[in-house]
């Protein structure tokens, strides 16, 4: 299988923004649910979002009104537009294509 690669990450300042992007080139894109998750120093990988299958888009309650989930079906891309960010959201930020495999990753650090 092949892993998904993230990209975007960056380190920007408290109330900043960033948009990730995860290219995944092993899906039939359009006919599987997706999602990002984060992991920050010394916890476990938590769930950010995701879009199902039938194209409902969900968040956690920590980024819901902050975070837009968003895909390009043509591109085989997903976007994670991040808005008013904390320290909080510092983490690894990672993709999942249904139960596909794990990408590496993309750094998002947050200065207070």
């Amino acid at each position: 299988q092949v892993q998904p690669v993230e990209s975007g990450g960056d380190y920007v300042q408290s109330g900043g923004s960033l948009t990730l992007s995860c290219k995944d080139s092993g899906s039939d894109f359009s006919r599987v649910g997706m999602a990002w998750y984060r992991q920050a120093p010394g916890k476990q990988r938590e769930w950010v979002g995701g879009i199902r299958i039938g194209g409902n888009v969900l968040y956690s309650e920590s980024v819901k009104g902050r975070f837009t989930i968003s895909k390009d079906n043509a591109r085989n891309t997903m976007y994670l537009q991040m808005n008013n960010l904390t320290p909080e959201d510092t983490a690894v930020y990672y993709c999942r294509f249904a139960t596909g495999p794990w990408g590496q990753g993309t750094q998002v650090t947050v200065s207070s």
